[in-house]
């Protein structure tokens, strides 16, 4: 709690309050509202006037959703009055808020007033670009039965066109007949499909934020963009609408929402899931993934993904990449190093003989732009106009690059990739997922640029490798989430997750 003192007791019925909404406790909720007809409960279905009108709403609701109390203010207004407001975080995934007018009546405190602002609710269409109960149901029972998928729109979905986040490519769309391998085997494994979720156009950027339909939410962090090009798929799962956000991997899509919004997120072996049915960006680095609220929906959403006997490769011993730490902000070193300890060994680029982030990072921007060309161009240059002045702009910027320079990348690519590969092989590297918290909300373009090209330094090493990385939602910087994030070497996807717990304080 913060803010002036709390009356004597106010606290303590506030606890009984809460306690009673946990158990669904009809007689003590009665009993914790002022017995007047003027007494009020409002909240986005409408409001309630009168104690019986307030019961009758209770009695009928069955109970609320397990949560707790996050943060506390308290206002006192006179000596029997006193403005409460809370914050509920569930614990199923999203927050509310709710403020309470409490008047203190024979000694004991009691709710004259409320207004309740539950976790958000399904229809949010910076989210969300269609929605169902489900959009599609399950075609077999498995290890998802009953899990929730928000699906980026990359993905083929049955009856459903692709949008790539764009809506001129949205309306030449032809609806989907079958549904994308990964989309297929959720649904086989018994997830259903929630809805389809926003994504940057063309999954070409990094902060989530789409000029064309909005920026989704960040449930961690609301005045900070969510990460992209998962955006949508990130929010729905932070916010509680859905139990695994299907995204994919580029440059860091899948792991920079992760890490912004207190998420786990998986970028697995490049090929390892299959991926027809998917709208391709730059099939050398384009992965799929998934967001998730718990390590254990994870793994089984990679289960009901990949068969049992490939992605089970062990792991090898941590080492923490000094050139990926020293590239994050010096805040999140320092929490970075506080969670690892000093046990855990160090090495660096150099010392394996790879490039530097620098360069890994030039070679992804090379290789990934002509890839990107290549796949999109012809369709860029035929509508004119049709994309956001951000993606637009790196679209020509690919496509302007010098063809010696593309040319000598494209060369060194697989050679890099092999290298990097190789000195993985009994390896883990330990280091932040990116350099630091999310940007703001309301950072300039040249701000959100500036962490663009500092974060894909840090992403670019598992993009070149064609390698798994997970995200996990271990640190915490300046009060916001910042991933800690495991990269091995092929198909030892699995045991990265698993092995977070050991070396990360997850």
């Amino acid at each position: 709690m913060s803010g002036p003192d709390a009356p004597a007791g106010l606290l303590e019925a506030l606890d009984a309050y809460e306690r009673a909404l946990a158990a669904d406790d009809l007689a003590a909720l009665d009993d914790a509202f002022v017995r007047s007809p003027t007494t009020l409960r409002g909240d986005d279905r409408g409001l309630l006037v009168g104690h019986d009108a307030i019961s009758a709403f209770r009695g009928a609701r069955g109970g609320v959703a397990s949560r707790t109390l996050t943060r506390v203010e308290v206002r006192p207004l006179a000596d029997d009055l006193a403005l409460v407001v809370a914050v509920s975080t569930f614990d199923a995934g999203g927050s509310g808020l709710q403020t309470q007018l409490w008047r203190r009546q024979d000694g004991t405190w009691r709710i004259e007033a409320a207004h309740v602002t539950g976790r958000p609710r399904a229809f949010d269409t910076t989210v969300w670009r269609v929605l169902g109960d489900p959009l599609v149901a399950p075609t077999g029972t498995g290890p998802l039965d009953g899990e929730t998928v928000a699906v980026k729109d990359l993905y083929a979905v049955p009856g459903h066109p692709v949008g790539a986040g764009n809506p001129t490519y949205l309306r030449e769309s032809v609806p989907a007949a079958t549904a994308a391998a990964a989309v297929a085997a959720l649904l086989a494994a018994g997830a259903s499909i929630r809805g389809i979720a926003r994504t940057d156009e063309f999954a070409y950027a990094l902060t989530g934020r789409n000029e064309h339909h909005g920026t989704p939410p960040n449930g961690a962090v609301p005045t900070a963009v969510p990460g992209g090009s998962s955006s949508g798929s990130a929010s729905a799962v932070r916010s509680g609408t859905a139990g695994i956000g299907l995204g994919t991997d580029t440059a860091g899509s899948i792991r920079v929402p992760a890490s912004y919004q207190g998420l786990w997120g998986l970028r697995t072996t490049h090929g390892l899931v299959d991926r027809a049915g998917l709208l391709p960006l730059a099939p050398s680095f384009d992965t799929v993934g998934w967001l998730t609220r718990d390590a254990d929906t994870l793994l089984r959403a990679l289960d009901a993904s990949v068969p049992d006997d490939i992605a089970r490769q062990p792991v090898g011993d941590p080492v923490v990449l000094t050139d990926l730490l020293d590239a994050a902000d010096p805040a999140t070193r320092e929490a970075f190093r506080a969670a690892v300890g000093p046990d855990v060994p160090e090495t660096s680029l150099a010392a394996l003989g790879l490039p530097g982030l620098d360069e890994l990072r030039e070679l992804l921007r090379l290789v990934q732009g002509a890839e990107a060309t290549a796949v999109h161009g012809d369709w860029i240059a035929a509508h004119p106009g049709a994309l956001g002045a951000v993606v637009g702009g790196r679209f020509a910027a690919a496509a302007a690059a010098p063809a010696d320079q593309v040319a000598a990348a494209r060369e060194r690519f697989p050679v890099v990739r092999a290298a990097i590969r190789e000195a993985l092989h009994y390896r883990v590297f330990l280091a932040p997922t990116v350099p630091g918290p999310a940007p703001a909300l309301a950072a300039d373009a040249v701000e959100l640029e500036r962490v663009r090209t500092a974060t894909t330094a840090m992403t670019a090493l598992a993009s070149v490798g064609g390698l798994p990385s997970v995200s996990a939602p271990v640190l915490t910087v300046d009060g916001a989430p910042v991933g800690g994030c495991l990269t091995g070497g092929p198909d030892t996807d699995r045991a990265l997750v698993t092995a977070v717990g050991r070396w990360l304080p997850a």
